[in-house]
């Protein structure tokens, strides 16, 4: 019999987090959803079943305490994805230092204190998958938008730094450039422009299952995605 799969997504609300968890619970696995305010989760939990916990990613302790409450729930989970981000965005000259180190402390700093409790059980089972949501501004920094950048410039290298030191030994961790707007449910009732114009929440969240499922001899370390009207 087949052991039941375990997936925790950090930073979960609406748009992408509740796509994925729909698509984790549909597929069979047990779900778990963090975040600071639990209580904007309850619909999703009434409909997949999914376990809620308050966890603030940027605290090294209450990152220890989600992974004690999972791990004791379902075990070691399967899939851990991060989705959590300070989008703070000023010009230079009004950029103020403690939204900068709050922002950046959510993208960035939660992003590696999850995935080094993740990595911690994954590494004594010897597999699974840690999957890091980064945006066009992991790869491209635009006008007004240095903090923002900053916090997903580094999630981004430290994704890369991981995946290289993880893969051999069975982890696999992979980056997600989401390089575009993600659809509402009010902009995908607008028509096929609408939709068109921006990223189907639920088409991204096939492509992170299928990443998670990819074999071992094939595995990529980053992804992008975008409309296909989107320009480069």
């Amino acid at each position: 019999m087949n052991r039941m799969e375990t997936a925790l997504i950090v930073g979960a609300g609406q748009g992408l987090s509740a796509s994925l968890a729909r698509l984790f619970a549909g597929e069979g696995m047990q779900v778990a959803l963090a975040a600071r305010d639990t209580s904007k989760l309850a619909p999703l939990v009434d409909e997949t079943g999914a376990f809620a916990v308050a966890c603030d990613a940027s605290q090294a302790q209450s990152v220890d305490n989600l992974f004690a409450q999972v791990s004791g729930t379902f075990g070691v989970p399967d899939i851990v994805v991060y989705n959590a981000s300070g989008r703070y965005r000023a010009p230079v000259g009004q950029i103020d230092a403690r939204k900068l180190r709050d922002a950046f402390d959510v993208t960035a700093t939660g992003g590696l204190l999850v995935a080094q409790a993740a990595a911690v059980g994954m590494l004594a089972r010897g597999s699974g998958s840690i999957l890091l949501t980064g945006a066009t501004a992991s790869v491209k920094g635009l006008p007004g938008s240095t903090p923002f950048a900053m916090g997903k410039f580094a999630l981004r290298g430290m994704a890369q730094c991981l995946a290289r030191e993880l893969a051999p030994k069975n982890i696999h961790v992979a980056h997600f450039v989401i390089d575009g707007g993600i659809a509402s449910e009010t902009t995908q009732g607008n028509g096929d422009d609408a939709r068109d114009a921006q990223l189907d929440p639920d088409a991204i969240a096939r492509e992170y299952l299928h990443v998670h499922r990819q074999h071992r001899s094939a595995w990529t370390w980053e992804i992008e995605l975008r409309p296909w009207v989107e320009r480069f």
